[in-house]
């Protein structure tokens, strides 16, 4: 690694200034992932700073994902491919965290929903369409079961699943964290049956028919219609 791509850091602002500099630098790709950034002692020096104040630097580096910092004697700080963990990550919290109405959370899946399955039918392959009725196949076998649970793992699988026929990566990443975190929401509001299941079921068999069709408004409208309709079924109690 070129040695010269840091500079002494700014003493009015130190730590901003670390953080900044290291981040410029895998970001313009002057640091490679996978590749290692140069010993504490030697960074503290390159910077002139305090080691306190490079390792907090360091670890607001890793908490964006940018590098990750690993223990023992071939250790150190490691940059990392530039991805949406970050991302998917803040939003499970929020998700999480149960401070998301339910009308909140409505409004934006319908909207993501909708607009993910305009473009999963513009893009879907014959290849997406046949691993998509491979799911339907094990979501049939999970109603025949009136096993709900598995059920609803196939569920979230498909919904999952457009987000990737989309070729998106922003509109993957963002659906996978919702989708991956809600269940909390649907255990605590949403009763489900197998009547429920067969709905859920018959919605995505019009879906699959529509992306095979390349309907893309005819998608989103019953993607859109899927979501309003399970909404609907939310109860304003939790379940007890």
């Amino acid at each position: 690694m070129d040695r010269m791509i840091f500079k002494k850091a700014k003493q009015s602002r130190v730590f901003q200034d670390v953080v900044e500099q290291i981040q410029d630098a895998i970001l313009e790709g002057k640091l490679k992932p996978g590749s290692k950034l140069p010993a504490e002692r030697e960074l503290k020096d390159m910077f002139n700073t305090s080691r306190g104040t490079l390792r907090e630097a360091l670890r607001v580096l890793e908490q964006k994902g940018l590098i990750e910092i690993k223990l023992g004697v071939s250790g150190g700080a490691i940059v990392k491919e530039v991805g949406t963990d970050p991302i998917a990550e803040s939003l499970a919290l929020l998700v999480q965290s149960g401070n998301i109405s339910l009308d909140d959370l409505y409004e934006f899946r319908i909207k993501l929903e909708g607009g993910l399955a305009e473009l999963a039918a513009q893009r879907a392959t014959p290849e997406d369409i046949r691993q998509m009725r491979e799911m339907m196949a094990e979501a049939k076998a999970c109603i025949d079961k009136d096993d709900i649970d598995g059920f609803l793992i196939v569920d979230e699988d498909m919904h999952n699943f457009l987000g990737r026929i989309s070729r998106n990566t922003v509109f993957q990443f963002v659906q996978k964290s919702i989708h991956d975190n809600i269940h909390n929401y649907y255990n605590t509001f949403l009763p489900m049956d197998k009547a429920s299941c067969i709905e859920n079921y018959n919605d995505f068999e019009q879906i699959i028919q529509a992306l095979e069709n390349k309907d893309s408004q005819t998608a989103s409208r019953l993607v859109m219609d899927h979501v309003h309709r399970f909404n609907l079924k939310m109860v304003v109690e939790p379940l007890t």
